[in-house]
């Protein structure tokens, strides 16, 4: 099992000040999301095509992978040649930095809000599916919106049949928004898993609270043990969302606190 942190969690910190913090932490890999105010990778200066050369050998040097470039791609409309394009790009990326993972989600809220054509998802997600196809990229589906219900994404993913899919199971989500035990996610779910996100938290006034890992509710203890119980070899990466919410605690706190918190249990 690997162990990862996205982006998310440290929005004031230069690229460099990143991927050092990794190395010296032990972490495995670094989940870019956003960096500073930019949210689209491809136009991130570490991965312009003049610097992607130097950018790689700078990781390899450390001994850090890119474990998933989290695309804000969303693949609930039809004829949406913005959100296609959006995963190309992507998807191009991501050979190029030779990582193993992009993002998409099937809707654009963290839980279920409204309806979603399964046909419409389905069409876009084997488009860029097809487009991964050669070039070593797998294309996540998150338990995000609607397929926080993990029944319904296991469904959806037994239709797609395609080499390039997986899931990223994001632990709060299910089991916060459809009170689903981990146990009923997992075993849903995991032919189809090969990335997570973990966070914790508790409920106020009806929203989650986030919290630093084992001071919230989330029984993400109980999500490693089975991941080590049955051999999970992926990427285990914090989500700390301190670049939507700026009074989290701060990543010299945050990102040391999880990967010994998750080595307890992993190593």
């Amino acid at each position: 099992m690997k162990v990862a942190f996205s982006t998310l969690g440290c929005p004031a910190w230069e690229w460099d000040e990143i991927i050092t913090s990794a190395k010296d932490l032990s972490y495995d890999g670094v989940e870019v999301r956003t960096l500073g105010i930019e949210s689209y990778a491809p136009h991130m200066i570490p991965f312009m095509p003049e610097n992607i050369g130097k950018t790689k050998a700078r990781l390899h040097a450390l001994g850090i992978q890119i474990s998933c470039l989290t695309s804000s791609c969303e693949l609930l409309f039809a004829n949406d040649q913005k959100n296609r394009q959006t995963g190309m790009d992507y998807i191009d990326l991501a050979q190029a930095l030779e990582a193993p993972y992009i993002r998409v989600m099937g809707d654009a809220h963290p839980q279920p809000e409204e309806y979603i054509d399964m046909a419409t998802v389905a069409d876009n997600y084997l488009f860029l599916l097809d487009y991964a196809n050669g070039k070593n990229v797998t294309v996540l589906m998150e338990t995000n919106g609607a397929f926080c219900d993990s029944l319904l994404l296991a469904d959806f993913m037994s239709t797609i049949d395609h080499p390039q899919a997986g899931v990223l199971w994001d632990v709060h989500h299910p089991y916060r928004f459809c009170m689903e035990s981990v146990d009923e996610t997992y075993q849903n779910l995991k032919p189809y898993i090969r990335y997570l996100h973990m966070k914790d938290s508790i409920m106020v006034d009806g929203k989650p609270q986030y919290k630093i890992m084992g001071e919230g509710d989330i029984p993400n203890v109980e999500v490693l043990k089975m991941l080590k119980r049955d051999g999970f070899d992926g990427y285990v990466s914090l989500e700390w969302v301190k670049r939507w919410q700026k009074s989290l605690s701060e990543p010299g706190i945050v990102l040391p606190h999880f990967i010994n918190y998750v080595q307890r249990y992993i190593k």
